[in-house]
Order: C-alpha cells, then sequence, then structure tokens
C-alpha cells in the first residue's frame, strides 16, 4: 500500500448508478494566507486532505482534494496563500498559486471576511482585475463578522474587480458551503471523471503522513518554530502482522530550531509523534508505528530537490 492514494471512507456505501452526462473539471481556491483554503477543501471533500494551522503559509504545494457532486468530480486544488513574497520558497508558493488559478475551469477567491481589506487582498484584485475569466468571489468566517461590515466589504470587493458571484460562507461551520458548491458544479465541463470516485486526495499517501506530522509541529510550536522546517517520510514498511513501520525526518535549518522541535528531555518530539500517529493510523485504516528524526539541513530552502518534492518549479535567481 505505500504508494496508494487516499480513498474516501464513504467507499463502502453503494451509491445510485449514474446516468446521463458526466463532468469534471478544477477548482482553484485562492487567496491571502489563513483566509481559510485548506478548511473550505476539506469541507466540500468531506475528509481532511489538506493540513489546517494558525500558521501562516502551511500549504506549500498543490494540494488536490477530490469532492464528488452526484455526476460531477470536483477537483479542489488548494493553493499556498498569496502574499508578496520574499525569499526564493516564497516566491515558488505565490507562482504556484497564480499557475494554479490561470489553468483552473473555475477560480474562487476566499477572503477572510473579518480581516477586511488588506495590503495582500488588494493586491489579488489588482491582478484579478484583468483576469480573462470572471472567479467567484467567497466571504469567509461570516459567522464572525457583523452583517453590515460584509455588505460593505463586499460592495468594495465588486467595484475592484468583476466577479461571476458572490457568496457568504463559513469554512469552518458549513454555512453556505454547498451553495458555494453547486455554483462549482455548474462550471464544470462536461466529461469522464479524472479520478476514481472513491479517492480524496491525489497525493501518495506517504505524502500525506508527512503532512500530517508537519501539521502537528506547526500546531505545537506555532510561536517558537520558524517557518523553515519540513518533514519527509523516508521509510513505509508493511510489517507481516498487519501493521506499518514509518520514518519521518523532520528538517530544520539550524541547531537551535532542532532543539525547540526535541524539546526538553524529547517531550515535544514524543507529544508531536503521538497525535500523528493516531492520525496516520485512521488515514492508513491500520496500526501505525512512527518514528520521528530531527536534523539540520541548513538553506534546504534553497535546494532544488526539495522543490521537486513539494511539487513546485524552483524559482531562478
Amino acid at each position: 500500500m505505500g504508494e496508494r492514494e487516499l480513498k474516501s471512507p464513504k467507499a463502502a456505501i453503494v451509491a445510485a448508478p449514474i446516468t446521463g452526462p458526466t463532468t469534471a473539471g478544477f477548482v482553484a481556491i485562492i487567496g491571502a494566507p489563513n483566509a481559510g483554503k485548506s478548511t473550505l477543501v476539506n469541507r466540500l471533500v468531506g475528509s481532511k486532505v489538506s493540513i489546517v494551522s494558525r500558521k501562516v503559509q502551511t500549504t506549500r504545494g498543490r494540494i488536490r482534494g477530490i469532492a464528488m457532486r452526484g455526476a460531477c468530480q470536483l477537483v479542489l486544488v488548494d493553493t499556498p496563500g498569496i502574499f508578496k513574497p520574499k525569499r526564493r520558497l516564497d516566491r515558488a508558493m505565490v507562482d504556484a498559486a497564480w499557475t494554479e488559478a490561470a489553468e483552473a475551469d473555475e477560480t474562487v477567491f476566499l477572503i477572510d471576511a473579518g480581516k477586511g481589506m488588506t495590503e495582500d487582498i488588494d493586491r489579488i484584485l489588482e491582478r484579478l482585475a484583468n483576469w480573462p475569466k470572471k472567479p467567484l468571489l467567497a466571504l469567509n468566517k461570516i459567522d464572525l463578522t457583523p452583517k453590515e461590515e460584509l455588505l460593505a466589504l463586499a460592495k468594495t470587493l465588486n467595484e475592484r474587480a468583476a466577479f461571476a458571484d458572490t457568496f457568504m460562507i463559513s469554512a469552518e461551520r458549513g454555512f453556505g458551503v454547498e451553495d458555494l458548491g453547486a455554483r462549482m458544479v455548474a462550471a464544470m465541463p462536461e466529461g469522464p471523471w479524472l479520478y476514481p470516485e472513491d479517492q480524496v486526495a491525489d497525493a501518495p499517501i506517504r505524502s500525506m503522513a508527512s503532512e500530517i506530522t508537519r501539521e502537528q509541529i506547526y500546531d505545537r510550536l506555532h510561536e517558537e518554530l520558524p517557518y523553515a522546517s519540513t518533514v519527509e517520510t523516508t521509510q513505509w514498511k508493511e510489517l507481516k502482522d498487519g501493521s506499518v513501520r514509518i520514518e519521518q525526518t523532520i528538517f530544520v535549518e539550524r541547531e537551535s530550531q532542532r532543539m525547540i522541535v526535541l524539546g526538553e528531555k524529547g517531550k515535544t518530539i514524543k507529544a508531536i509523534s503521538m497525535v500523528a500517529r493516531k492520525e496516520i493510523a485512521e488515514m492508513a485504516e491500520k496500526p501505525v508505528h512512527l518514528f520521528l528524526f530531527v536534523k539540520v539541513r541548513e538553506n534546504w530552502g534553497d535546494d532544488p530537490e526539495r522543490y521537486r518534492e513539494m511539487g513546485l518549479d524552483f524559482p531562478k535567481g
């Protein structure tokens, strides 16, 4: 199973046969960091396929979740947050987001309504003003924002760029999400499904396992650990008793960061491992033995190989 795709727990449910034409296509979810893109993708898919964290820019590569809606298959692309890049990795992530938006059948611009207009949103609007196809606008976290502010923000945004439609949603609580999903379905072209019906993500399971551990690192060390850390699954071995042995390496850039991840007497790494192991076991549907190692890899953010592993193009210069 080492490289199998992540299947839906609903796969055992026998669905009514599809009659008539099928549709399928890609929907790119773009927005500033921490707009709620990963939460929205997970909500639409009905399964956790993208990590969610308080730390900005946790989504790095192209995370694709697969949502079925009747005869339609939506391939939802959770893109990295768009902001003013300062480093090579930043540029790679922002470029990836815009590339996905340009190639998708539909684009959704998701905004944290509670934050209102920001420099990042203003920068995105400038580019969307000349976008060849009108995107959808979705104001997120409406349950935390006064109605008057929502309406004023929606008016301002629609004056700045031409949107095909505007939705008010709460990705966390599900408000308005199915209406947005129905609008996505209506935009998908006729054609065969792109993935098996029971598949919920296009990433190999070992990549998903790395993402789960990375999420736990960010969740536990949100304030302490600098942005430059990554996780690689280096071993996935099926054992005779039906369990799996997984070895993962957490790479940081400095020795001081390695000590933060380890924690006093190894307490932090043990806590991260315990929670990650449980989540990976639920995903893999079998017992997991997880072994975490922390290594220093200076300037890994300038290594082209690391970019390829994340599904990103390596920016030159």
